[in-house]
């Protein structure tokens, strides 16, 4: 065979393979599940416009300005800064919002939101308006502070918002601007959203405002760590810092997630992010709107995760389940009979795969339903139900003292035993925050895990705190920083 032969037979080769290639495209993408409305462009993906046409202008930027006058220079003028790369971000799950100007903006520059006569802001996320009478929802994480909320629409006007609620559980607020007649997103229904679907999310990455980004959903219900509340629903659709609080549509232009998430070590995209489902943010929406807070289901005990050995020394074929290492008194669960060493493998009919699928479930629940559980003990399943309880309100005058720093300047949250199962510890308590005093003296930091004060085990704020007060002079702290241990000294003495 010549080579001239040779190489026709491979182009033609190549022009069947492709052929058959771009037929599967046509057929997998142009089947009986593509939507009606929004037809198939070329060959794989399906075409966006149409959505995004309908409902990109219900989608908002939310910023922030000091408590004073919201506006300065024109009434047109865009003062809502673009945010540049470079942003420092924790190395884990995180929120993505910066505050930092970056590269793309010059805060000396006359032409910048910071120049003569401007207020300083900063752009924060994005949100969506669900009414025409100007509620917007939005992430928790985006209305931090004391800061006056701006909502810029797409039609340009930039309204002071009021924060009607927030709940940092599932990591929603929800705004109110005044105004009517506001074009609003169509809410749709995640029960028949399936993994592998298309999905679209609309927001203000890096405070670039209306960006579009397109993906599948990855998986649905997943659990993580810090967020016992929400079953997220995990995508590959391309979230940055200012996506937050921004919609995921579905091909049907309808809203099945709220942006909430990354998975990354470097602070950007990594094709690994998560999104509220919208049923579980609606649900939290009206909440807020008719009592200003959230009712949220409680059990009343601490979990952890059944390993394989754990797992072998309980006598089950596999890892299943939520075994219970305590039951806190005058709880639901101890009403009920629960027990430590109990597993609980099911919920009102719904499989308990593991320790992180429960709370999510019981957080859900009504207050005053009695649950019915399916737990194991001494091998054999036995059938118990529960009361549900209501989980201490984020605005309850306990949960306010909880939340504030200690004469130490510490502010402590307790461990799961989840946690401590991850973290490989028996004891801690987790530092929420130092602000000043003995605590930042000592060299304490925010993160940090109290194993150990004194030379005795940590299991509680409540213990540690009676530690210190029994404590005559400097006493020896055991912390866990990053991992690794670490000896501080803290003096008690103001």
């Amino acid at each position: 065979m010549t080579i001239a032969k040779l190489f026709l037979v491979r182009r033609i080769t190549v022009t069947v393979l492709a052929s058959a290639l771009l037929g599967l495209g046509l057929s997998a993408c142009g089947g009986d599940d593509a939507p009606a409305d929004y037809p198939v462009a070329g060959v794989q993906l399906p075409d966006f416009t149409q959505l995004v046409e309908r409902s990109s202008p219900a989608v908002v930027n939310i910023s922030t300005a000091p408590e004073r006058s919201a506006r300065s220079g024109r009434p047109d003028e865009d003062q809502s800064p673009q945010q540049g790369p470079g942003s420092q971000f924790e190395d884990w799950f995180r929120r993505f919002f910066d505050n930092d100007q970056g590269p793309f903006s010059d805060p000396d520059s006359p032409n910048s939101p910071h120049g003569p006569g401007a207020i300083p802001r900063a752009a924060l996320g994005s949100g969506f308006i669900i009414s025409e009478d100007g509620y917007i929802l939005t992430n928790n994480h985006v209305v931090g502070g004391d800061s006056q909320i701006i909502v810029k629409l797409s039609d340009r006007r930039q309204l002071v918002a009021e924060l009607v609620g927030r709940d940092s559980y599932s990591d929603i607020a929800l705004l109110k601007v005044d105004a009517q007649d506001l074009p609003t997103v169509k809410i749709g229904d995640v029960s028949k959203l399936k993994v592998g679907s298309w999905v679209v999310a609309i927001g203000s990455p890096f405070g670039f405002e209306t960006s579009v980004t397109a993906g599948i959903v990855s998986a649905k219900r997943r659990s993580l760590a810090g967020d016992q509340y929400v079953p997220f629903l995990q995508t590959d659709v391309a979230i940055n810092p200012g996506n937050s609080g921004g919609p995921l549509f579905n091909l049907n232009g309808e809203v099945v997630g709220v942006n909430s998430q990354i998975y990354s070590r470097t602070g950007g995209y990594q094709g690994v992010s998560f999104a509220i489902p919208i049923d579980v943010a609606m649900g939290v929406v009206k909440q807020l709107r008719d009592t200003g807070e959230v009712s949220r289901g409680w059990l009343g005990v601490q979990i952890q995760e059944v390993n394989r050995e754990l797992a072998e020394s309980f006598g089950m074929e596999r890892p299943e389940g939520a075994l219970i290492s305590r039951v806190i008194e005058d709880s639901p669960a101890q009403a009920a009979g629960l027990a430590a060493g109990d597993i609980i493998v099911e919920f009102n009919s719904r499989a308990v795969g593991s320790a992180a699928g429960l709370p999510p479930l019981v957080g859900l629940t009504p207050v005053g339903e009695t649950a019915k559980l399916v737990v194991l003990r001494d091998g054999k399943r036995k059938k118990i139900e529960v009361e549900i309880g209501q989980l201490e309100s984020e605005s309850s005058p306990a949960r306010e003292r909880a939340q504030q720093p200690d004469k130490l300047g510490l502010r402590l949250s307790e461990l799961s035993g989840a946690e401590r199962d991850e973290l490989k510890l028996k004891s801690g308590v987790r530092i929420e925050q130092v602000a000043g005093g003995p605590a930042a003296r000592a060299g304490l930091r925010a993160g940090d895990i109290i194993v150990s004060a004194g030379n005795k085990p940590v299991n509680s704020a409540k213990q540690f705190r009676k530690q210190i007060k029994q404590a005559k002079g400097p006493i020896a702290l055991l912390v866990n920083r990053d991992g690794n241990p670490l000896f501080l000294a803290l003096d008690p003495t103001p």
